[in-house]
């Protein structure tokens, strides 16, 4: 069995002072729904034993912020290619995982995240919002084996 926990980025912030989307900053709600968040995985005896983040600063932000909050001692590590990744690229990324955590947290953007999510429970439409999880169980014995 696997968990993969999707985990979009919270609200950002559209009138900071930014020069690309990758490097626009988290707004105050943003920052604070991370906590919220972070402190539930932590209450729920959720949290992931490896966590990656998009190398968006507004998702690492989330990512870092929330594992703070929550005190995790999950692995956290920021990796560049789930930015402006689709979910085939994300499935495909996942099946190159060189670790194989039980329970891994990816901190990304829409509309990766709803397509993707949709795609592993069925076809479904999904629709995550900004400073949202959702867990998936997988009944797979690896991340290579998910489709």
């Amino acid at each position: 069995m696997r968990t993969l926990i999707l985990f979009r980025h919270g609200k950002s912030d559209w009138d900071a002072p930014y020069a690309t989307d990758h490097e626009r900053p988290l707004a105050t709600r943003g920052r604070d729904a991370a906590k919220t968040m972070g402190r539930l995985l932590a209450q729920t005896d959720e949290v992931p034993e490896l966590a990656i983040s998009s190398s968006a600063i507004r998702a690492r932000d989330t990512l870092q912020i929330a594992a703070r909050a929550g005190k995790w001692a999950s692995s956290i590590r920021v990796d560049a290619a789930l930015y402006e990744a689709s979910a085939d690229a994300v499935l495909h990324w996942l099946h190159a995982l060189e670790e194989s955590p039980a329970s891994l947290l990816l901190t990304g953007h829409e509309p990766t995240w709803s397509d993707l999510a949709g795609r592993l429970i069925g076809h479904a439409i999904v629709r995550v919002p900004t400073g949202a999880m959702l867990r998936i169980d997988l009944d797979r014995d690896s991340w290579r084996a998910v489709e």
